[in-house]
């Protein structure tokens, strides 16, 4: 009876040890079959690349890989770069500079990401910015095309702003030398000065691009004629000075197709 006992129980232990193997064989079996231990498919960037085509894709797919800790840097920069792409043709402007920035935290040597960062800053208004974006990625990279392009026509059109400034609400003329009425009501009136300055400059130029000295003296002459008119009606009830000056701006303007 004994016997039989001992025999049950050690029936019983190899059943159980041979369940035990089985499904130790079965779990190594499927994890070779399958993802290692502990990979986490959130932390591949196939998925966030592979969904360039779509904007809406992109930004999902990116974004569980950007927010995953195992991603590695070089993947996270890669799913920053699409994500701000496609919140920047989908005009989420704010959104794509964010990006952006954290980018050039991970890889402040990213030229191309300066230049992208920029033409996003130049759309928001924000021309300081932009110009220390371009001129980052110029310095980076002396080579990289846009960004010298966008470097030199900022500055270009930060130079007009400066000189409009400076000469904006002033006159062709100097004011401490107004001694007619009209005069001294353009000098008081910043709308008017800036009609002013750009009727004379106006007036030079069509002058200066004129194709024949007979054309050049018939502009010249219809300025002065203008000016005359001005002076001898300005203050009659019915004559609107800043009405002519703009009649007079747009008639130059037209001449040569401006």
């Amino acid at each position: 009876m004994r016997r039989n006992s001992a025999n049950l129980a050690f029936n019983l232990t190899l059943a159980l040890l041979c369940v035990g193997l089985s499904g130790a064989l079965t779990s190594g079996v499927a994890r070779a079959a399958g993802s290692e231990p502990g990979k986490d498919v959130q932390a591949d960037a196939g998925p966030c690349i592979a969904a360039a085509a779509d904007d809406d894709k992109t930004i999902d797919a990116c974004g569980a890989l950007i927010d995953n800790d195992k991603a590695t840097k070089p993947d996270r920069v890669k799913a920053l770069l699409a994500r701000a792409s496609a919140y920047d043709r989908k005009q989420m402007i704010d959104r794509a500079i964010a990006d952006y920035d954290t980018v050039l935290r991970l890889d402040p040597s990213l030229a191309a990401a300066h230049n992208a960062r920029g033409e996003l800053w130049r759309r928001k208004g924000d021309r300081p910015k932009a110009i220390m974006d371009f001129g980052a990625a110029v310095k980076l990279n002396p080579d990289h095309a846009a960004a010298k392009a966008n470097y030199k026509s900022l500055s270009l059109e930060l130079e007009r702003i400066g000189a409009l400034m400076a000469v904006a609400g002033k006159p062709s003329f100097d004011c401490r030398k107004a001694r007619r009425p009209v005069e001294k009501t353009i000098c008081a009136d910043p709308a008017l000065a800036d009609l002013d300055r750009e009727i004379v400059a106006s007036t030079f130029r069509t002058v200066r691009e004129a194709q024949d000295p007979r054309q050049a003296r018939e502009l010249q002459r219809a300025q002065d004629q203008f000016i005359a008119r001005r002076n001898a009606e300005f203050g009659k009830p019915d004559y609107d000075l800043q009405k002519a000056m703009r009649e007079r701006l747009q008639r130059i303007n037209g001449v040569d197709g401006y």
